[in-house]
């Protein structure tokens, strides 16, 4: 059997004109004050990498307080991106126990479960209220900075956690449904 492969001819102006195809809008509406607060700690970690490389490798002479100043930045941006999950329902569930249960007692379980996550992130809120009030006045190591900045940010991160579950519970008593349920209706459109 010949495996040939078959191209479409198409015409120079026909490539010119598919670049004149209009661009969909931008719609922004969807991200959260969590999401842009994490992609500019995000980003502040980039550079620290980058320099922390470029330093290194490059110039022979590593810049030390950029190895620190990354690491704290990779703890805020993972806590402030669990907001985000939390808020968008995307951390890892199972749902397929659901598919085997009767619609009612599959809501009870959801609303459970909800009720779990919201008493979890309020406890964890609490436990690291607690620590950040212990390590306050700690130091980083290469810079002479306090590093309650980090647990501030991390101690805010658990806290919109608390908040956006409390917000996901709501949205799905009032929908009668959550993602557990039917995962379907919370698929993005083109993913």
């Amino acid at each position: 059997m010949s495996r040939e492969e078959h191209h479409t001819q198409i015409t120079a102006e026909e490539l010119a004109h598919a670049f004149e195809e209009e661009a969909a809008p931008i719609d922004l509406s969807h991200h959260g004050f969590e999401d842009w607060v994490t992609l500019a700690v995000f980003w502040g970690m980039v550079v620290c990498v980058f320099l922390q490389f470029f330093t290194r490798y490059a110039l022979n002479n590593s810049l030390a307080w950029t190895e620190e100043i990354a690491i704290n930045a990779l703890i805020v941006v993972v806590f402030l991106g669990a907001a985000m999950c939390v808020r968008t329902t995307r951390h890892i569930h199972v749902d397929v126990l659901y598919h085997y249960l009767s619609p009612r007692a599959g809501r009870a379980l959801a609303l459970t479960v909800d009720a779990i996550r919201v008493i979890f992130f309020g406890y964890a809120v609490w436990l690291m209220w607690r620590y950040v009030r212990i390590v306050v006045h700690e130091r980083m190591t290469t810079v002479n900075l306090p590093r309650s900045w980090f647990f501030w940010l991390v101690f805010a991160g658990f806290l919109l956690m608390f908040l956006r579950s409390v917000q996901v519970a709501i949205a799905n008593y009032r929908r009668g449904y959550s993602v557990l349920e039917r995962p379907g209706e919370f698929d993005t459109p083109g993913a």
